[in-house]
């Protein structure tokens, strides 16, 4: 038998999607949801497809800060509901539309964020979770007291008499503009992890002393984690008011935001994009299939029984349940 040996095969490593063409898929998944919504045409659709898509976006935005850094925040609630009555306030005194109030939900989102991270984020774990939590608090005080926004009373937010080109009616276009803002939190979220920002959040979220001692500037990159998380989920509810024309305190602060935020991420993994995507498309389609069925008042009991299920069979969420298989 012959000692020659034969040489090496190297094989080529798969070819990363790069930023560009993912945001391009994105866009061109978005325009397919659209379309085919378009194509069912019914208002139940419409409105059960802007319930996951805005939990989508909301549990991405989550993820940013909860899952890439790994500072648990229990006040989701609060920039939701912020991004909410930033539409009623601008609306009011502006007589912005929807679009424009979207934008500066983002901006009033981004700047709690940003002084939300200034106050708490050289507190860890238990103690920064708490003062999220307190942020929600405060800021339903704050709502409830302020009558130019409806105070504790609520307030009503009339949608357009006419329909933007090329819809039928207004729910459409509410859904198609949460396709939009949902594919953009998908790609945004994505574009983070495969950057430098990324990869610095992950080492912090590892070791934050470690990471500091090798000179990772870590303040730095937990500010700017908190206000693209604190803007996304201010944008999550800027489309609240319109959705059901009317909106008051206790349901913009409602528990279900802050517990689905938190939830969604981890039943599908917290360590990528698609965790919270997969959690969140999953477990808002069982709330909504158990609200039409049994009752809404059982939907955080699914949350709960959903999560510890996840909890105890795949402590990594779907993703890392499917990455332990390989």
């Amino acid at each position: 038998m012959s000692d020659t040996t034969l040489p090496a095969v190297k094989l080529a490593a798969p070819r990363r999607m790069g930023h560009g063409t993912f945001w391009l898929a994105s866009a061109a998944v978005a325009l397919l949801v659209i379309l085919a919504l378009r194509g069912i045409g019914s208002e139940y659709a419409y409105f059960a497809a802007t319930f996951v898509l805005q939990y989508v976006v909301l549990a991405t935005a989550w993820n940013i800060l909860g899952g890439y850094t790994g500072y648990v925040n229990f006040g989701a609630a609060a920039f939701f509901a912020t991004g909410a009555y930033a539409t009623v306030a601008f609306g009011k005194a502006l007589g912005l539309g929807l679009l424009p109030c979207i934008g500066m939900a983002a901006i009033v989102g981004g700047a709690l964020g940003f002084g939300t991270g200034v106050l708490t984020l050289r507190l860890r774990g238990a103690y920064f979770a708490i003062a999220t939590l307190c942020l929600s608090v405060v800021l339903e005080t704050i709502v409830v007291n302020w009558s130019y926004v409806g105070g504790s009373r609520g307030a009503y937010v009339m949608r357009p008499r006419e329909v933007p080109w090329p819809f039928d009616t207004y729910s459409g276009f509410l859904c198609a503009v949460l396709v939009v803002l949902a594919a953009a939190s998908v790609a945004i979220a994505r574009t983070i992890e495969k950057s430098r920002l990324g990869l610095g959040l992950a080492a912090l979220r590892d070791d934050e002393a470690a990471a500091e001692a090798a000179g990772v500037p870590t303040l730095r990159l937990k500010l700017v984690a908190t206000s693209i998380s604190g803007a996304m989920m201010a944008v999550a509810g800027a489309p609240l008011p319109y959705l059901g024309s009317y909106i008051e305190p206790a349901s913009a602060f409602g528990l279900a935001y802050a517990v689905n935020a938190i939830a969604m991420p981890l039943i599908g993994g917290t360590s990528s994009w698609a965790g919270p995507l997969i959690g969140a498309v999953l477990l808002s389609s069982l709330q909504q299939a158990a609200t039409v069925t049994i009752s809404s008042a059982g939907n955080l009991m699914i949350v709960g029984v959903v999560l510890v299920v996840f909890v105890c069979a795949a402590p990594h969420g779907i993703i890392g349940l499917f990455r332990g298989r390989r």
